[in-house]
């Protein structure tokens, strides 16, 4: 009878879907062997926008779901979604060039830093792919950088080694916005989608073992980048455009040309990005509003009250784990398991899918990628081996061009 009390109780003790979903009690034992390691994440820029320099007296152990400005990332739901790595976005918007882009960079930087520094027991900072599996291990989130924009830079490869210095382990090479040397997914493609300067930060970035970022790129320059760098290629935070043909997803062709490269796509979850009603609903949203602005200029309260209505009559279209799980399925397809990953985009967007609203669910998405037949070592690889994979080749090809001097070249 004691037995059997003390069975009750530990039934009791444990979430009702871990009870009653088998695939999710295998996923947290696929994330036990390999956390997750996800490609984006947007929380230092959340911080910022939220407190300023007030983030420092923040609590990020407090649950941030609670927060003035509800955010998708603290500390504890880190642990709680198995998370063993994560690329912190260094984001900076396109519309900021020059020196200000540096400046803010660095800003943005020092909040990494800070809040790894501020919490040893949960943060360590990494420089490689053996750091990572080390850090892992201790149940700490092994914590690097990425620069969301080559316009970053402001065109000095100096500045480019720095950041590397301080820990950036990736550079995403546009944002919305073409830069001098590189077209961005989100204007017209240009005669020549990678300069020749832009070339030679290709080289630059294998020389010193920076991984090159082709999410936010036009097809044109993902094609130039893959035909030049020598070091496999990541995609931090994009899907197929086989499933929703949103100039942010990596198109069918290319994807056979990342597998050939050795890269890996890290699919994203940002729904208008990955699924199609949802994708046109936003467009039809955000006509509306400039339709509005202009048949009612000037009168701020009657736009809102009308874009309200459309609103009602225009419910938002769902989007769940399933969406997510049918672009890695997309993904596996045309590029293989070895070059699929995940790279959720959290807090650098303004909803998720249903299933997914935070860093703590993760395993989730995992227990999904099982039920549809998925292995145990697929998901392995998914979660964070194939992205360990290629970094340890990024290094390999850093250290080969070692003796090297860095290209003499301007813009």
């Amino acid at each position: 009878m004691k037995h059997a009390l003390l069975l009750i109780g530990l039934l009791a003790a444990t979430p009702a879907i871990a009870q009653e979903d088998p695939f999710l009690k295998r996923a947290e034992a696929v994330l036990k062997r390999q956390p997750i390691i996800d490609g984006h994440n947007d929380w230092p820029g959340a911080l910022r926008g939220s407190f300023g320099e007030g983030w420092w007296s923040q609590d990020l152990k407090a649950d941030s779901r609670t927060f003035k400005r509800p955010l998708m990332t603290d500390i504890p739901r880190l642990h709680a979604g198995r998370v063993g790595g994560q690329f912190w976005s260094v984001y900076v918007p396109a519309t900021v060039t020059g020196p200000q882009a540096v400046k803010s960079t660095i800003e943005q930087i020092d909040i990494v830093r800070g809040f790894v520094a501020k919490y040893p027991a949960d943060f360590e900072l990494a420089a490689t792919a053996a750091d990572i599996r080390r850090i892992q291990k201790t149940g700490k989130v092994a914590s690097l950088m990425g620069v969301e924009g080559g316009s970053q830079i402001d065109n000095s490869l100096p500045v480019l080694r720095m950041y590397h210095a301080l820990g950036v382990r990736y550079m995403t090479l546009t944002h919305t916005r073409h830069n001098d040397w590189a077209d961005s997914a989100n204007e017209p493609a240009r005669a020549q989608p990678l300069s020749d300067y832009g070339k030679a930060v290709i080289r630059e970035m294998n020389r010193i073992g920076m991984l090159v970022d082709l999410s936010h790129v036009s097809p044109g320059t993902m094609k130039a980048v893959l035909a030049v760098t020598k070091a496999p290629v990541i995609y931090s935070h994009s899907s197929a455009r086989g499933i929703a043909d949103h100039v942010r997803n990596v198109p069918d062709d290319v994807l056979p040309l990342v597998k050939a490269n050795g890269g890996v796509v890290m699919a994203t979850w940002v729904p208008g990005f990955i699924n199609s009603a949802r994708q046109a609903w936003e467009a039809a949203r955000a006509g509306e509003r400039q339709r509005l602005a202009a048949l009612y200029i000037a009168d701020v309260p009657r736009q809102a009250q009308a874009m309200a209505a459309w609103d009602a009559d225009h419910p938002r279209p769902p989007v769940g784990i399933k969406d997510v799980a049918d672009h890695i399925d997309r993904l596996v397809k045309l590029a293989g398991i070895d070059h699929v990953g995940i790279g959720g985009d959290l807090d650098g967007i303004d909803s998720t899918p249903t299933g997914l609203e935070g860093v703590e669910t993760y395993p989730a998405l995992i227990a999904e990628l099982l039920r549809r037949g998925y292995s145990d070592a697929d998901c392995e690889k998914i979660a964070g081996g194939n992205l360990l994979r290629v970094m340890e080749a990024a290094e390999k090809v850093a250290a080969s061009m070692a003796g090297e001097l860095p290209p003499d070249v301007k813009p």
